[in-house]
């Protein structure tokens, strides 16, 4: 938690502390350093301007950027509050929102989370002035915020700043990110095994389309990102250019290619993953399909050759999807011929509908109106004698869907299952994954700490 007076070679990544006046961000500025660097005052705006410090933690050098406060009450705060956040987005490589959990999520604080919940960038939300266990209830309420888990901190006193600087060491990329334009066609990974017709398929979106095909910087072993006019919008078709020498100590083809569909999983928003019709479907589609679930992108599943089938075949191929692919039925699907060209301005509205389910958010009212409904209908099954009761449940997150459930007990995989099923039926959900996670509190036990 100290500054180093070596300056390390290139640029570092950043890190940008970004809050409403108040709430602690000089202070934590401070935990990160080690050292008393960022003026502190117990009056809102003392930090008027963004200010940049170097820090190092774990032999890990990065720059920690110390933001202005949000002025609740000034003219156009909204403009001003999306100017900051939006700023933070463009420039930092993680971007940390302090909270004051002794005050709680106010109407500053929604505005923020709002336009941070857009960043591409990833996102740690501190709930700051937690001295005691006692605080901590105040900071599970922030989970409202759709950030994700807010980590209790002291910042004053130090408790658990050095655990937060560890999950912002972890959220950090090895070097900083290059700047990504704001905007731009929607990113997709056409991916699948070898020979299924991804180059046909993607010859064929450049050549019917006449779109612009962008060589983005690559060899003539990496593939490039393409730019392609589909269903009247550009979309970037995105790869894996420079990947290789990454890994040229590996051998196998078919390593590189796993290696090769991560990274292009990881650079998208929504995969394509392309099916053979004329084949059974293989482990290593599933793999790949996996990859896409874990990765948390939207999926749209292409059953390429379609056309070339006989009425068998078709019903053969059914079958087997019902069979292999029960575990994404939610999967957005679309039947097309690479070749011929049959089906493929079909994708693009797959891709919007698959894109729109991985950025819809619930009300959290009308969502918790429903699980209770739900509950009152379909109770979790008892456990060791005793039937769990969900509390309250909040989505955290979107791109994809995350939600928490807060319950008194463990909820078992297939109530867990049930309840991705329902939300699925009532929400639709329909083309990405949905993660739901459970937090056990136990009553009773709170009751006899009070």
């Amino acid at each position: 938690m100290s500054t180093t007076d070596t300056d390390p070679t290139g640029p570092l990544p950043v890190v940008a502390i970004v809050g409403r006046p108040n709430v602690g961000k000089s202070t934590l500025v401070n935990r990160f350093l080690g050292r008393r660097a960022a003026v502190v005052q117990d009056v809102p705006g003392v930090t008027r301007d963004r200010i940049a410090y170097q820090a190092l933690w774990n032999g890990r050098s990065f720059t920690v950027v110390d933001t202005g406060g949000w002025e609740p009450k000034a003219t156009g705060m909204a403009a001003a509050i999306a100017r900051q956040a939006e700023y933070a987005m463009k420039t930092a490589d993680v971007i940390v929102l302090v909270v004051d959990a002794t005050v709680g999520a106010t109407e500053t604080d929604l505005a923020a989370a709002r336009v941070l919940r857009r960043s591409d960038r990833p996102v740690i939300l501190v709930a700051n002035k937690v001295d005691d266990e006692r605080s901590e209830a105040g900071a599970a309420e922030l989970w409202s915020l759709g950030l994700g888990e807010p980590y209790a901190v002291s910042a004053l006193h130090g408790r658990a700043s050095g655990d937060l600087l560890d999950i912002v060491l972890d959220a950090l990329p090895e070097a900083p990110r290059e700047q990504e334009e704001v905007g731009g066609p929607r990113r997709v990974a056409l991916v699948g095994r070898p020979n299924v017709g991804k180059s046909s398929l993607i010859n064929r979106l450049a050549k019917e389309e006449r779109s612009v095909v962008d060589s983005v910087a690559g060899t003539t072993v990496d593939p490039v990102d393409s730019i392609v006019t589909l269903g009247g919008e550009e979309w970037r078709f995105v790869d894996t250019a420079g990947l290789r020498r990454r890994v040229n100590t590996a051998s196998g083809t078919e390593y590189y290619a796993s290696l090769r569909t991560e990274a292009a999983i990881e650079a998208a928003e929504v995969a394509v993953v392309l099916l053979a019709a004329d084949e059974v479907i293989s482990e290593q589609d599933q793999r790949v399909i996996t990859q896409v679930i874990e990765a948390g992108r939207a999926l749209v599943l292409a059953i390429n050759k379609w056309d070339t089938l006989d009425e068998d075949r078709h019903a053969q191929l059914e079958k087997e999807i019902e069979r292999d692919l029960a575990r994404v039925t939610w999967a957005s699907r679309v039947n097309i011929s690479a070749l011929s060209g049959r089906g493929v301005n079909k994708l693009a509205d797959h891709l919007r509908a698959a894109l729109a389910s991985w950025e819809t958010r619930v009300p959290t009212a009308e969502l918790n109106t429903f699980i209770r409904e739900l509950v009152m209908a379909t109770p979790p099954p008892a456990r060791g004698g005793r039937a769990p009761k969900i509390k309250y449940v909040t989505q955290a997150d979107i791109r994809p869907p995350r939600f928490v459930v807060f319950s008194t007990g463990f909820l078992e995989a297939g109530y867990r299952r049930f309840l991705e099923r329902k939300l699925r039926e009532r929400f639709g959900f329909h083309g990405t994954p949905i993660d739901i996670s459970v937090k056990v509190r136990d009553s009773k036990a709170r009751d006899r700490k009070g």
